[in-house]
C-alpha cells in the first residue's frame, strides 16, 4: 500500500511579532542557533542552499520554492530519493505568532511514510520549541543537538 500524500504537522504559538519569527526561519544567523548548524545562505525563493548539522556529519539540499514575506515560505528538501515539501505559515496574533508547519510526502511506501511522519513531527516539534525559548527566555535548549545522543 503507497499513499499518495501523507504530512507531519506541528505547530506552535511564539509570544514575538510575525516580523522577527518569520525572520528567525529565513535568516541563517537565527536559525543556526536553534536548528542546523551551517548554512549557505539565506532562505530566498527561487534559491537552492544547502543545511548542515554538524552533530550528526548531515548535508541536506534545499530548494527555496515560496517565500512571502512575514505570512509564508516553502521549501523542497531531501535527498533525491526521499524529497519532502515543508510549509511554514505565520500567523500574527495579538499575543504573538502562531507557526504551522507541515511536511508533506509522496508515494512512500507505508512503512517508510509511518517512519517519516513520526521523524518529522517530532523534528519541526523541537524546532518550534527550541525557537520559543530562544525568543521569548533568550535561552537555548540545544534541543535539535540533544536529540540522539552518541553514546546511544
Amino acid at each position: 500500500m503507497t499513499y499518495t500524500q501523507s504530512f507531519a504537522k506541528a505547530e506552535m504559538l511564539i509570544r514575538k511579532p510575525v516580523q522577527e519569527v518569520f525572520k528567525a526561519f529565513i535568516d541563517p544567523e537565527i536559525t543556526t542557533k536553534i536548528w542546523f548548524t551551517k548554512s549557505t545562505g539565506p532562505l530566498e525563493e527561487g534559491k537552492s542552499i544547502e543545511w548542515t548539522w554538524e552533530m550528526y556529519n548531515v548535508t541536506v539540499p534545499v530548494q527555496v520554492r515560496k517565500v512571502v514575506q512575514n505570512q509564508q515560505i516553502v521549501i523542497e528538501w531531501g535527498n533525491q530519493q526521499e524529497l519532502s515539501t515543508v510549509s511554514w505559515t505565520f500567523k500574527g496574533l495579538p499575543e504573538g505568532t502562531f507557526v504551522s508547519v507541515v511536511n508533506t510526502f509522496d508515494g512512500a511506501d507505508t512503512e517508510k511514510i509511518i517512519a517519516m511522519v513520526r521523524d518529522s513531527t517530532e523534528g519541526f516539534t523541537l524546532v518550534l520549541a527550541n525557537l520559543k525559548a530562544l525568543m521569548e527566555h533568550g535561552i537555548s535548549l540545544n534541543l535539535v543537538a540533544d536529540r540522539f545522543s552518541k553514546g546511544i
